[in-house]
């Protein structure tokens, strides 16, 4: 038996405990954002097992089909929607909710009331469930406004002024990935213990990347920066070697290799989506909170993301994420009107 092995996994640090230890550095905490942060945590892990049968769906009748009890059998990103709503209101601790799945924003019912509000994507990427592509769940927190009883305008914040972002990536590992405002960190789900364990302590995104991903299939639509700025991936002309083009096309997997290894991701605005088509509060934000606190930049081709005020919930906008050089790059191509 090896029981150097045994001993360091006695000694896991698990997501709970680590939020936890980040808790115990405030003392004016009361507890609220570790128990919400717990049923999120709950929310992914029945999300990652309904995924992981996702292929049988068809052969167990799991999607969209009635079951011999003449049940309506739900699809994935209607059941994940449920999931993730029920485990936020019985945490007792939310007040607003918005998720991509619902069009209105929901209002927790006065009982069961908390301080928080979450933004979340359910099941970002769900078109790419039956071919097996990494799928994910995005979620950003805020504190209520002072004095405020929970309306919209308590989710129409600038993303700088969440507290907490992260998102949940179902793919070759289950793995959670999470801010609380001082840094970010990275958990796996070990199917054994049933627990998400630290396997990625502070990461920090390298300052320049080799990777790029943008949907080139957009190439025609394209304003002239983000076309010279891709160009230039493809051919240096300062010597230097190519960057290599990844793009998976689910945005929880795009951005977490991005984190990881560094590099650029850009959903630009084009002349078929002058806005951008990724949504602000539940997607740009969380992901824009988690690449500033990894040392990284996100900008939406005029400014900061995080300084966005968004008017509407399903508001969309441009976006460039990444390490912190190639977001220079972009940024003087843009501003220089090249």
């Amino acid at each position: 038996m090896d029981h150097a092995a045994d001993a360091m996994r006695t000694d896991l640090m698990t997501i709970t405990r680590h939020v936890l230890n980040e808790q115990s550095k405030f003392p004016e905490a009361r507890g609220d954002l570790t128990i919400l942060l717990n049923n999120i945590v709950l929310g992914c892990k029945f999300v990652c097992s309904s995924v992981s049968k996702a292929g049988l769906a068809k052969l167990i009748g799991l999607a969209g089909d009635t079951n011999v009890q003449g049940e309506e059998q739900k699809k994935l990103d209607v059941l994940s929607n449920d999931v993730f709503i029920n485990a936020l209101i019985s945490s007792g601790r939310t007040n607003v909710l918005v998720s991509e799945e619902n069009e209105e924003p929901i209002i927790v019912e006065a009982s069961k009331r908390g301080r928080y509000c979450v933004v979340f994507d359910p099941l970002d990427g769900s078109s790419n469930i039956d071919c097996g592509v990494s799928i994910g769940t995005i979620f950003g927190i805020y504190m209520l406004k002072e004095g405020s009883a929970g309306t919209l305008e308590d989710v129409l914040q600038p993303g700088s002024t969440m507290v907490a972002a992260g998102y949940c990536m179902y793919g070759s590992s289950c793995t959670f990935v999470l801010s609380t405002g001082a840094g970010v960190n990275g958990f796996t789900l070990d199917p054994s213990l049933g627990e998400f364990i630290l396997t990625h302590p502070d990461i920090k995104i390298p300052k320049k990347g080799k990777i790029y991903s943008v949907n080139e299939g957009n190439a025609k639509n394209w304003d002239k920066p983000t076309t010279l700025y891709v160009a230039n991936a493809k051919f240096p002309k300062d010597g230097t070697s190519p960057k290599s083009l990844r793009y998976i096309g689910s945005m929880v997997a795009d951005v977490h290799r991005t984190l990881l290894y560094g590099g650029i991701f850009m959903y630009p605005a084009d002349k078929k989506s002058p806005n951008g088509k990724l949504r602000v509060l539940y997607e740009v934000f969380p992901m824009s909170f988690l690449m500033e606190q990894a040392g990284g930049q996100a900008f939406t081709g005029k400014g900061r993301a995080l300084d966005i005020v968004p008017k509407k919930i399903h508001d969309r906008s441009p976006i460039f994420l990444g390490s912190y050089d190639d977001i220079e790059d972009i940024k003087n191509l843009i501003i220089n009107g090249h």
